[in-house]
């Protein structure tokens, strides 16, 4: 079995996190908008800053991917971290 490299590994695995944090995203605002609904602005508002965090990341996460090429070939794996149990960065 040939080991991947760091960037082949990454390029599978930062496809799923960035479609995960976009699945996160969309029940954060899910949930500020029934928090705001019951009068709970307070709740409200740090989900939508939750919201604007992971927006960022997602911006910093994209940019890595481009940085890379792209995403691999083994990019559609639905939980691609299970690709890599066992591994770690410096595998």
């Amino acid at each position: 079995m040939d080991q991947k490299t760091v960037i082949e590994k990454l390029q599978i695995l930062l496809p799923h996190w960035i479609e995960h944090n976009d699945n996160h995203e969309t029940e954060f605002k899910k949930w500020a908008a029934l928090a705001r609904s019951e009068g709970q602005g307070i709740l409200a508002e740090l989900l939508d800053k939750a919201v604007l965090s992971m927006s960022k990341t997602d911006e910093i996460l994209k940019k890595t991917l481009a940085e890379i090429g792209g995403p691999g070939e083994e990019h559609c794996h639905h939980h691609a971290s299970q690709l890599f149990i066992g591994t770690s960065a410096d595998d």
